[in-house]
């Protein structure tokens, strides 16, 4: 497996080369169990994608298979700003010193898809790893769907915590707010 480290310069310009390379490998890997997307979910992921891929931090990991050269996983994220929204929606009572950002306090792992083909081979954790490996930032986020027991056992091992249960907006699924120190 060869990684590439993808940080963005020229937005404007990268995104789009860049969302040509992930979208059919994110469709396969959300079209399955539990995640189920169709066209209304792949259509907020491709609005989600405009407005993250431009901000401050955004960094992204690719994962190609050696002997094809084909995408088998992609792992992206960004610092949480000041007035983030991230813990918006909290469904559990959670302190306010774990919700408090200041801009510097945590990077947030937006996405990380490994193709069927390729998992449990490592490639998940090593995606994360290198996304991880220059972040500035004290701890890493993220949120994992309650019906992925194979995703939640993994980031467990890799020494996340369980906050609470959140849901991003009124009409997205439950997800389980988690995070990690890092460093």
């Amino acid at each position: 497996m060869d990684l590439a480290n993808v940080t963005i310069t020229r937005p404007e310009v990268e995104a789009e080369s860049l969302l040509a390379t992930i979208r059919p490998l994110y469709d396969e890997v959300y079209a399955e169990p539990p995640y189920l997307e169709g066209p209304d979910e792949v259509a907020e992921f491709l609005d989600r994608w405009n407005n993250q891929v431009i901000l401050p931090g955004f960094r992204m990991v690719l994962a190609h298979d050696r002997s094809d050269g084909n995408l088998v996983g992609f792992c992206f994220g960004f610092p949480l700003g000041a007035r983030t929204r991230w813990w918006k929606g909290l469904l559990d009572p959670v302190d306010s010193s774990v919700t408090a950002e200041d801009g510097h306090r945590s990077f947030a792992i937006i996405e990380l898809a490994v193709r069927a083909t390729h998992r449990r081979r490592g490639i998940g954790r090593t995606l994360h790893d290198a996304l991880l490996t220059e972040c500035q930032q004290q701890r890493a986020v993220l949120l994992a769907r309650p019906e992925a027991p194979p995703a939640l056992a993994a980031y467990a091992k890799w020494g996340y915590h369980t906050h609470g249960r959140l849901r991003p907006a009124p009409d997205a699924p439950v997800y389980v707010a988690m995070s990690r120190e890092l460093g």
